[in-house]
């Protein structure tokens, strides 16, 4: 062991100071040599260190199959990828449709194909190649992604192309995903966070009826009237090439380029020839408005420590979209407003200094949450603010969210807007160092562009945001009509036409209202 121990001593000053030094160091009796720390060590290599070779600006390729199809690739250093197929399609594409078609296809992603002959089969392969696979709808896109090793990338373009192109859709599985939406519209409406209900709400209200404000959930009423024929006549209108894109992260454009015209090329679908005429093209429609949900908050969570009963509002304006320069500012802008929960842990990135903590969590205790959202699309943007509190002060919670709104349009402080520019570019950085997050972010703007912008020109855009930027923004969303979407006990919520008030006044207050009886 004593002789072990004084090996491992020997290889480790070896290691240390080269073995020229270390025979200085034997013969001086075993006192360390007399070495300077600012000059190279004998006998050690000379270091090479990586630098930057100007390709970064051709860091995603794009490659336009014949048929249409986009193939964009991002390299990424390590033996995972992760790859899968944007479709331009999603709940804003349903006007000829019955609503919820986008939901079902979700469900029934990964499911049997030609190739495969159940979900089981399909995972069992994917876990060949440590692989995983995930479907997810939006409003405006449809992405199935696999992440797995890159040795298994043939496997995994050829498993996309099947389950996009090739799905079997068959009765039982049907059947399956129409419980599931059940049960998933179920637990919607009983689930003690409504963020994802009050945006369905919002949506619904700020563009009545047309694109992004129909609805993202299958309706209950839909559910029986889905089947594989309304399946295939929409797969048939919106699964076409020239509405895809095959995205990759961690993989070489070649080798991603090569699989796509082996498997994604010349594919005939499962649904016959596609129709693309029956593409609707519609664009958004802004019409504002209020969505109400009169609901028992009461017990909505029960517990040990239940959560007591509140009251939600969203309050909404129309904004930009994503293919606009206002975009920047708009997400300047909603980093400044920020905002949470009344219970979120302090520290430094985590918000405490944005308005909607200082000016309202920070002064009104009664309140529990107040956090700004910003929703973009590629025709249309919605910028919304929401809150909770208790029933009995709601009316004072929607003029604190309208005062908010007003004050937006005010000249931001220099340092107020530094802190949210360098919040924005901070968390931009951090969310794109997850290969998933990249895979997304590659996707969705080659799908909507064609072409990708490098997070340093996004970062180089959000610095030269300016003071005036912010206010002529806000100054062009005020202009609108106000979106709002309300949920809970509204016995005191005030009329949408005294919240379109507030919003046109100069102090945000809503008019008074005096009652002889209380």
């Amino acid at each position: 062991m004593a002789a072990h121990m004084s090996r491992c001593r020997t290889w480790s000053r070896v290691q240390r100071f080269g073995i020229a030094a270390y025979r200085k160091y034997s013969s001086s009796g075993g006192g360390y040599p007399n070495i300077s720390l600012s000059s190279p060590l004998p006998s050690i290599p000379k270091p090479v260190f990586a630098s930057v070779d100007g390709q970064e600006k051709y860091e995603t390729r794009i490659t336009t199959l014949e048929n249409g199809l986009k193939v964009a690739s991002q390299d990424k250093f390590g033996q995972f990828c992760t790859v899968g197929i944007l479709v331009n399609s999603g709940s804003r594409h349903e006007t000829k449709y019955s609503s919820g078609i986008a939901h079902f296809l979700e469900k029934l992603a990964f499911s049997s194909t030609a190739q495969y002959g159940s979900k089981d089969e399909i995972l069992l392969t994917l876990e060949k190649h440590g692989g995983i696979c995930d479907c997810q709808t939006s409003r405006d896109t449809t992405m199935y992604a696999v992440s797995a090793e890159v040795k298994g990338l043939d496997t995994v373009v050829s498993l996309l192309s099947d389950a996009v192109l090739q799905p079997r859709l068959l009765d039982e599985e049907i059947s399956m995903t129409k419980m599931a939406v059940r049960f998933e519209l179920q637990d919607l409406s009983m689930r003690p966070d409504p963020e994802p209900l009050l945006t369905e709400m919002i949506h619904a209200a700020a563009y009545r009826g047309n694109t992004v404000g129909l609805p993202r959930f299958c309706p209950v009423d839909n559910v029986d009237k889905i089947d594989q024929k309304v399946l295939h006549r929409y797969l048939a209108s919106y699964y076409c090439p020239e509405r895809m894109v095959l995205a990759g992260v961690g993989i070489e454009h070649e080798q991603l380029v090569e699989c796509a015209r082996k498997y994604l090329l010349g594919v005939k679908p499962v649904w016959g020839e596609t129709m693309a005429a029956d593409v609707d093209l519609s664009v958004a429609q802004y019409t504002g408005g209020i969505v109400k949900m009169e609901k028992d908050m009461s017990d909505v969570s029960l517990g040990p420590t239940p959560i007591p009963e509140l009251t939600h509002i969203m309050i909404g304006l129309e904004s930009c979209s994503f293919l606009e320069e206002d975009f920047i500012p708009f997400a300047v802008l909603n980093m400044m407003m920020g905002g949470g929960g009344s219970f979120s842990a302090g520290g430094p990135g985590k918000g405490m200094f944005t308005r909607l903590y200082l000016n309202v969590l920070n002064r009104h205790h009664w309140m529990y949450n107040a956090t700004a959202y910003h929703h973009s699309y590629e025709d249309t943007g919605l910028l919304c603010i929401h809150a909770s509190a208790n029933p009995r002060q709601v009316r004072e919670m929607v003029e604190i969210i309208t005062r908010e709104f007003i004050q937006m349009a005010g000249n931001p402080g220099e340092m107020e807007l530094e802190r949210a520019k360098t919040q924005l570019k901070s968390m931009l950085m951090m969310n794109l160092e997850a290969r998933p997050v990249v895979f997304e972010d590659v996707g969705r703007q080659v799908l909507s562009t064609g072409k990708r912008k490098l997070p340093h020109e996004l970062c180089a855009l959000i610095s030269d945001v300016k003071a005036s930027d912010i206010k002529r923004v806000t100054t062009k969303m005020m202009r609108s009509k106000p979106a709002v979407a309300a949920l809970g006990d509204l016995a005191e919520l005030p009329s949408y036409e005294h919240i379109q008030a507030a919003l046109s006044s100069k102090d945000g207050r809503l008019p008074r209202m005096y009652r002889l009886f209380r």
